[in-house]
């Protein structure tokens, strides 16, 4: 049987993914986490076979949780779910460690295929996004400015533009507010902006917040 947590904020789209899958017969979710502290929390205590994350999620979003479990449990296969059609997210993704990533307007046929090659030491993408992935790879004309960013910049990015303090931001990441503003400091100087409101135009035309 196959053991898997799933990590969502939403509860109907976690009740879903739990009758869809347990349909299969071999597979079984057997954790759910709402935000991403309870998830790292979860995901590193027990055992699993496969972790479904999102992007997504309140408190640490989807790659901070990524990365925390990288550290504890490098082996464990973490399939990123999301809705996120976007070849740099997923990119960025793929590159801090995740297995795989899917979004979730595809067909429970695909998810259940990903999630066996996953569990099998494989990795999955779509061809469509991997096409575009391999695209944005090799080339180095226009690159998107969020590109620039290092994986912290860009997470505080993410929560920028979600509307949150930078108070709020230090405490959800454990880092002090003065650290975090000078990530902010740092990533508008990268992306030649202003203020949170270009940020938040910026991240929200390229699909990097909900």
């Amino acid at each position: 049987m196959i053991r898997i947590f799933i990590a969502d904020d939403h509860a109907i789209v976690r009740a879903g993914l739990s009758h869809m899958l347990a349909e299969t017969g071999d597979m079984r979710v057997d954790g759910e986490a709402s935000d991403g502290q309870q998830a790292i929390q979860r995901i590193l205590k027990e055992s699993w076979d496969v972790v479904l994350l999102d992007v997504s999620m309140p408190g640490k979003d989807g790659l901070e949780v990524l990365r925390r479990v990288r550290q504890g449990k490098p082996d464990l296969p973490i399939l990123i779910l999301t809705m996120h059609d976007e070849e740099l997210m997923a990119l960025r993704f793929l590159k801090a460690g995740a297995s795989g990533y899917i979004t979730k307007d595809s067909a429970p046929d695909q998810l259940v295929q990903a999630i066996r090659k996953v569990v099998s030491g494989g990795r999955h993408i779509s061809s469509d996004l991997a096409e575009r992935m391999l695209m944005e790879w090799n080339s180095d004309v226009d690159k998107a400015l969020h590109e620039r960013l290092s994986d912290r910049e860009f997470t505080v990015l993410r929560h920028l533009a979600s509307g949150k303090t930078v108070g709020i931001i230090a405490e959800e990441l454990g880092l002090s507010p003065r650290t975090i503003s000078t990530y902010r400091t740092r990533l508008l100087e990268k992306m030649g902006m202003k203020n949170n409101s270009e940020l938040t135009h910026y991240a929200m035309k390229f699909g990097l917040v909900d």
